[in-house]
């Protein structure tokens, strides 16, 4: 008892030291944490050599750490995911594990007779990083872009896969029809009685303690252990459990509440997790790198290829295709959990192993680099995808040069150079009080909904990328009068509104030019750039909510909620 105590402090330790150095070079913690636990694990200076304290280190972060990622998957969300999700999610996992299958077992991984070392890296490789993926879109701002939530889409259906292989994992060595229909009538078991409970008696008891914090913590503790030992019981995985008790709760009143006061031993477990998984690699061999660098170059290798392919035949485009792709090509932390608990069932080799574990390492330091600067590899690659004969969206619709025609023809009189939610507003404004003006008006923009969208409304509309000089020249802005720029700086790719205004006015001196400023003193660096107008979105938001503390102080919120929820039923935005 006294030693496991000691082992974890020396693993919170050195977790600690080793993380401010990831966070100040901008590395993933969880490489720091890898790293950490090799340090002071068997195969480093060797201060913790208990197997039962890896072992049980190990075990409680695993639980929570997929406790953690059963409350973050929503299932409303996965039934009101649109088929472009959905299909981009099966063709990237069948694809995927096909291509890994064929791979792996070309390359003499065992397939059989109790080793399936090919099997569980087909699926290791199939899954993407939550962690490093949405840390880096949010840090980017681009969760709510459309590649970014492509991206969320697909790796929350990456997780519903790893359950569904978690609840058949036990039995590979006795694959059998009926051994498979027991497993799955387990699971089945086990999440109609978690649902149950979760809908119909948790409420209640939460409700009677929701003034008392650390009863809900506590709770939502039991409630993980209880099914994670429910699952054990039932010859299942505490970890399938603990996941099945998280999904349970995914939808529960109370899951918002129970996710942040878990997320503090989330993080402490999990750091356990990948520290404890760091003590168990050993120096490698010249074998596991050589294999470690075969897996990490297969696992980008078929991520782009079973990613971009559905995404473009679905005619996202060639950026949305390219960008969740380029986001996706990394290996997942659950990969490690399934790697790990093969290696609990003596599937797969511990080589195999240990070589999952280092391209794990690598794909993570590497996707960060890569993910942070996405936006200039799409840009980069769409020239030559397009000279190989790949069509992006304004084929026939704005490049005559590239579509042999005219398609739409030149911009109109007043363009609004890229597209998102004030822009929808705008549109929505003019066609509730001029739309005559409708007619006049172009968008510029490379989202490919709002591109299908704008067509199907019968807008003139052109889709490329507003950042690049050549798809201004090309749209034939230097021959329009007004020209919108109403992105703010925050949510433009590759360009800043003052880059927008210089570029524009030297194509075109003569246009009234309307740029959007985040700060104040972005403003006169706008005018000073060639801006006509500057909008300060912030100003009419503060006019805004300035009526609304009037009108509560006049006993008249009532009448102007009425008033703003009229209008809002008139309106057709392109952007919800």
């Amino acid at each position: 008892m006294h030693e496991l105590i000691r082992d974890i402090t020396l693993c919170i330790l050195f977790a600690w030291m080793l993380g401010l150095l990831a966070h100040f070079s901008r590395q993933p913690l969880i490489l720091a944490y890898l790293i950490a636990g090799f340090c002071i694990g068997p195969f480093g200076a060797g201060w913790v050599k208990s197997q039962e304290s890896i072992s049980v280190i190990s075990e409680l972060g695993l639980i929570f750490m997929l406790f953690m990622i059963g409350l973050e998957i929503d299932l409303k969300k996965i039934v009101r995911a649109g088929k472009v999700i959905l299909f981009a999610a099966g063709g990237q996992l069948l694809g995927g594990c096909l291509l890994g299958i064929l791979f792996f077992a070309g390359i003499g991984l065992s397939l059989g007779g109790g080793h399936f070392d090919a099997l569980y890296l087909c699926i290791a490789c199939a899954l993407s990083s939550t962690v490093i993926i949405v840390k880096v879109l949010y840090e980017k701002r681009e969760l709510d872009t459309l590649p970014g939530r492509i991206t969320l889409g697909v790796l929350v259906l990456q997780d519903i896969f790893a359950i569904l292989f978690l609840a058949v994992q036990p039995s590979l060595a006795n694959l059998q029809v009926g051994v498979i229909l027991l497993s799955i009538g387990r699971v089945a078991v086990l999440v109609t009685a978690a649902l149950l409970v979760s809908r119909y008696v948790l409420p209640r008891l939460f409700h009677q303690i929701a003034r008392r914090p650390e009863l809900i913590l506590l709770g939502a503790l039991a409630w993980c252990f209880l099914v994670a030992e429910t699952a054990e019981q039932l010859s299942l995985s505490r970890e399938m459990g603990a996941l099945i008790a998280g999904v349970s709760l995914s939808t529960f009143p109370y899951a918002l509440d129970v996710t942040a006061k878990v997320t503090t031993l989330r993080d402490f477990f999990i750091t356990l997790f990948f520290v404890a998984l760091g003590m168990t690699i050993p120096v490698p061999g010249l074998s596991v790198i050589g294999l470690a660098l075969m897996i990490a170059a297969f696992t980008v290798v078929s991520r782009l290829v079973t990613t971009f392919t559905p995404l473009y035949l679905m005619k996202q485009g060639l950026r949305a295709s390219l960008l969740p792709a380029i986001n996706l090509a990394q290996i997942s932390e659950f990969s490690l959990v399934v790697i790990q608990t093969g290696v609990g069932d003596n599937h797969i080799a511990a080589e195999t192993a240990n070589a999952a574990s280092f391209a794990f390492v690598v794909l993570a330091v590497l996707s960060t680099f890569v993910m942070t600067r996405s936006d200039e590899i799409t840009r980069w690659a769409i020239g030559p995808l397009k000279r190989i004969g790949l069509r992006d969206l304004d084929y026939g619709n704005g490049h005559a040069e590239e579509a042999g025609e005219g398609g739409h023809g030149e911009a109109r009189r007043i363009v609004i150079l890229g597209f998102f939610r004030s822009a929808s507003a705008l549109l929505a404004e003019i066609e509730r009080q001029a739309p005559v003006l409708l007619e006049q008006i172009t968008v510029i923009d490379f989202n490919p909904n709002v591109y299908q969208t704008l067509l199907s409304r019968g807008l003139h509309v052109i889709y490329g990328d507003i950042s690049s000089a050549d798809t201004l020249l090309h749209a034939g802005i230097g021959k329009s009068e007004m020209i919108i720029l109403s992105v703010p700086d925050a949510l433009l790719k590759g360009a800043s509104n003052e880059k927008l205004v210089r570029h524009v006015r030297t194509l075109n001196p003569k246009a009234l030019i309307v740029a959007t400023a985040d700060l104040l003193s972005d403003v006169g660096e706008l005018y000073a750039a060639g801006a006509s107008y500057v909008t300060v979105t912030r100003l009419s938001d503060a006019h805004e909510l300035f009526t609304v503390i009037e009108a509560a102080q006049a006993g008249l919120l009532a009448d102007k909620r009425a008033e703003l929820d009229a209008r809002l039923g008139e309106r057709r935005e392109v952007l919800p």
